[in-house]
C-alpha cells in the first residue's frame, strides 16, 4: 500500500469503534456567549446618544484648532455627520498633529475634513 493511500475499512472501523464524538453543544455554547457578549456591547453603544452641541463658525473652530496644534493639548470633535439611527457618532479625542487648508491630521493617523467638525472642544 503506498504511504498516501488509505484503508476504508480501518477508516470506519476507527469512527465506529474509537472515536467519541461529543456532539456540538459545547461549540455552541461558546458561540452562543460571544454573540451574546457582542450584542450587549452593540446595545450599550446604542444607548450612549451623543447630544448635539451648538455649530461653531468655521473661524471659531480653526482658532481652536490653531491653539490646540501650538500648545499640543487634546481636543475633543462632534463631526456634523449623522449614524444610521440619526444620532451623532462619539466625539473624535486627540491631538491635532498636521492640517492643511481643508483638513487636521488628527492623532498622527486620521484626516478630518474642516466642513465635517459642527464643534471642537478642549477635552479634559
Amino acid at each position: 500500500m503506498n504511504k498516501d493511500e488509505f484503508d476504508m475499512a480501518a477508516v470506519n472501523r476507527f469512527f465506529e469503534h474509537d472515536y467519541h464524538d461529543r456532539g456540538i453543544v459545547k461549540w455552541q455554547g461558546f458561540f452562543l456567549s460571544d454573540h451574546t457578549s457582542a450584542l450587549n456591547k452593540a446595545r450599550t453603544r446604542e444607548r450612549t446618544v451623543v447630544q448635539a452641541r451648538p455649530i461653531q463658525s468655521l473661524s471659531d473652530r480653526t482658532v481652536i484648532l490653531a491653539d490646540a496644534f501650538a500648545q499640543g493639548y487634546r481636543v475633543k470633535i462632534q463631526l456634523a455627520e449623522l449614524d444610521h439611527n440619526g444620532h451623532f457618532y462619539p466625539d473624535l479625542i486627540g491631538t491635532v498633529s498636521g492640517y492643511n487648508a481643508t483638513d487636521i491630521v488628527l492623532n498622527g493617523t486620521t484626516f478630518v475634513s474642516l466642513d465635517q467638525i459642527r464643534n471642537i472642544q478642549r477635552a479634559p
